[in-house]
């Protein structure tokens, strides 16, 4: 087995409410989600069957509504709940995940605040 296979899902938009700020919590914002998954694809190569793997699609919608409910102050929190939802996909050995808030209440100009973890499975 290896876990040098990837799959990747990068830029996924969910609008949410996480934050600490009392007018984050009210007018909510949108966030930005990256997930690569390390897992061992050879099976779904060679048999070309897409329960081999992790569908991308269906992960996608699990993703977004992870992040769209039950609002958070930490978007470190919101990191974690994306990488255990991933990692309850048995194909998945090692998940990294990065979460951006473009709209973060900073005065200072900048690009993006984000927080990027990995979790591997026990």
């Amino acid at each position: 087995m290896t876990d040098n296979d990837t799959i990747r899902l990068t830029g996924l938009r969910v609008f949410a409410h996480h934050g600490v700020l009392e007018e984050e919590r009210v007018h909510g914002q949108e966030f930005v989600i990256d997930v690569t998954l390390g897992l061992d694809l050879e099976a779904a190569a060679v048999s070309d069957d897409v329960r081999q793997t992790v569908h991308y699609g269906i992960l996608a919608d699990e993703i977004a509504a992870a992040v769209g409910t039950d609002p958070v102050d930490l978007i470190e929190t919101v990191a974690k709940r994306v990488a255990d939802l991933v990692l309850g996909h048995e194909a998945v050995r090692v998940v990294t995940v990065t979460v951006h808030k473009p709209s973060a209440p900073i005065a200072v100009a900048f690009d993006d605040v984000s927080v990027t973890i990995t979790r591997e499975r026990a």
